[in-house]
């Protein structure tokens, strides 16, 4: 196993009670989501294909509370995974 620290993103961080962040752990994606409304969720994904299959189910763009600037750029870092 490689000695190299995983590789991390940070899709949005509005403080530190909302943000969302990304882990590639190797072949793992672990996405870690806190909210101030519902606390700290985790989600691993077994590849690119499901994590944007479930930020797109997340992220409605038809629901999205916010600009579409915002929406855009969340897709963009999520794809810069």
């Amino acid at each position: 196993m490689s000695n190299q620290p995983f590789k991390r993103h940070v899709i949005y961080k509005k403080d530190k009670w909302n943000m969302l962040n990304v882990e590639v752990q190797g072949t793992k994606i672990v996405l870690t989501e806190i909210s101030d409304q519902w606390g700290e969720e985790c989600h691993t994904f077994i590849g690119r294909p499901a994590m944007m299959h479930w930020a797109k189910e997340r992220f409605p763009k038809e629901s999205f509370q916010g600009t579409e600037e915002e929406w855009e750029a969340i897709m963009e870092a999520f794809k810069q995974v």
